[in-house]
Formats: structure tokens, C-alpha cells, sequence
């Protein structure tokens, strides 16, 4: 399979790099790194990506930033910034993607733990996280040609707990090569509409 998977080069994108990779080819992008060059909250730029890589099998995104803030201190600006890349970027790769997957292919998005066990500050990205997901279900009842489409929401990583502990007390963290493994699921699965929590 043909496999384009934006966000290639974080902690989450490396593990899913590995995993698919064993058994497909793997095309990543990013903002920063990768073979090709994207910011997923410019559609322009998305369509570029789409343009350059052609037609694939999975569209798999690790990424999307999204604003961690007091609610007090949390203004729409700051907001903002995740409605434009952990909401609308994605959802705007499968918008911009629908046309680039091969018939019987998949998106998978990445939510997270904090829509459904929150946490201080979490509140932007736990809504980006909702919508995404409803999203994703919601979408999954009328994507045409056999396309499916799943999140995976997982917790936060092991490879990241020492920075983010302070946050997430009491939370049991996941390696990223577990999360990995439903991303796996999703793209090489029959499931769809799905959001395979990690947890």
C-alpha cells in the first residue's frame, strides 16, 4: 500500500513511521520535515501536498497542534490556533483528500485522552479532539467508493512523560509503539467511523 502520513517526525509520528513502514510505502510530510512540505492549517497548501504525492491508499495524519491555557486566559485568538490545525487541518485532509485515496482506502486522524478524561488547561484541545471525532463518525456513514475513516485517541506517551507528568497526575501514560498499533488497525483494517482509544 501507498501510505502518505503528515507528521512524520514527532513522538507519535516515529512510531507509526515504523510500524507502517514494515509492510508499506510511506510517504511523510510535514510542516518542518519530511519528503514533502505541508501546513495543514493553509488549505493551499494541503492541496499542493495532494497534487505532488498523487494518488495513494491511507492518509494517515500525526499532527495537529492545538492551545493548552488557563480557561480564564484562554481568548478565541488563542483558541484560534487550534481550530485552524488540530480541528480544521484535519478534517480539511480528508476534505482536500477525498479525490487522492484509491478506492477501498483510509484516513485515520489523531484525537486524544483529554476529550473524555480532562484535564487543567485541556479545554481547546479537548473540543478539537470532540469535533474531530464526531467528525470522523459522522462522515465515515457517506464516504463513497469504500473509503472508511477512523480516529485513534490515545493517551499520553511514555516517551513523553517527563515533560508532561505535571499535567497529566495520576494518568497511566502508553508507549507511542502501542498507539502505533491502532493507527495499523485503521489503515490496514475493514473498520470505519471507529475511534480506537488507547488508553
Amino acid at each position: 500500500m501507498k501510505v502518505l502520513l503528515i507528521g512524520a517526525y514527532g513522538t507519535l509520528g516515529k512510531a507509526v513511521f515504523n510500524r507502517l513502514s514494515k509492510k508499506n510505502e510511506v510517504i511523510t510530510a510535514g510542516r518542518h520535515s519530511g519528503e514533502i512540505h505541508v501546513d495543514i492549517t493553509d488549505p493551499d497548501s494541503i492541496r499542493n501536498m495532494y497534487n505532488e504525492v498523487g494518488k495513494v491508499d491511507a492518509v494517515v495524519s500525526a499532527t495537529g497542534s492545538a492551545v493548552f491555557s488557563p480557561l480564564a486566559e484562554l481568548t478565541p485568538e488563542k483558541n484560534e490556533q487550534t481550530l485552524r490545525s488540530k480541528l480544521g487541518g484535519q478534517i480539511n485532509l480528508v476534505l482536500l483528500g477525498l479525490d487522492y485515496i484509491n478506492d477501498g482506502g483510509s484516513f485515520t486522524l489523531t484525537t486524544g485522552v483529554m476529550m473524555e478524561d480532562p484535564i487543567r488547561q485541556g479545554a481547546s484541545a479537548a473540543m478539537a479532539n470532540g469535533a474531530v471525532t464526531a467528525f470522523a463518525k459522522s462522515s465515515a456513514t457517506e464516504m463513497p467508493r469504500g473509503i472508511r475513516i477512523n480516529t485513534v485517541s490515545p493517551n499520553v506517551l511514555e516517551e513523553s512523560w517527563e515533560n508532561l507528568e505535571p499535567f497529566f497526575e495520576g494518568f497511566t501514560p502508553v508507549p507511542a509503539d502501542r498507539v502505533a498499533r491502532a493507527f495499523e488497525k485503521s489503515v490496514h483494517g475493514a473498520q470505519t467511523g471507529q475511534s480506537y482509544k488507547v488508553y
